[in-house]
């Protein structure tokens, strides 16, 4: 499935979510640490970056919504794709959540020994 005609619904603000590409390494890094501890520092970085463009995506549609409900908005479609945008965003959000939670009580459940 192809996201690619959006840009050219000319949606004002949007910027398209680009996966951050994680390029392992095995070189420890200047600071001395080794590859698994940057990893984890990596993955911190990709939550925090993510958490952060989910909060950018409802700041978009919240205020896309105040300018639909002002009458400044020239098309109402740019709030009904940033608000559907920002839904999709939070689900999936959710869903990465509770699978981490999951995994963190399966994780919690393994006997040592």
């Amino acid at each position: 499935m192809s996201v690619s005609g959006i840009e050219s619904l000319g949606a004002a603000g949007f910027t398209p979510y680009v996966a951050p590409t994680v390029a392992p390494s095995a070189a420890p890094s200047p600071t001395g640490t080794s590859a698994a501890g940057g990893a984890g520092s990596d993955f911190g970085r990709m939550v925090v970056d993510g958490l952060d463009r989910l909060d950018a995506t409802q700041r978009t549609a919240d205020g896309m919504a105040v300018q639909a409900a002002t009458g400044q908005l020239e098309n109402l479609h740019d709030y009904t794709i940033a608000a559907t945008q920002a839904q999709v965003t939070t689900q999936v959000t959710v869903a990465v959540r509770n699978k981490a939670v999951e995994a963190f009580t399966e994780i919690m459940r393994m006997q040592v020994g």
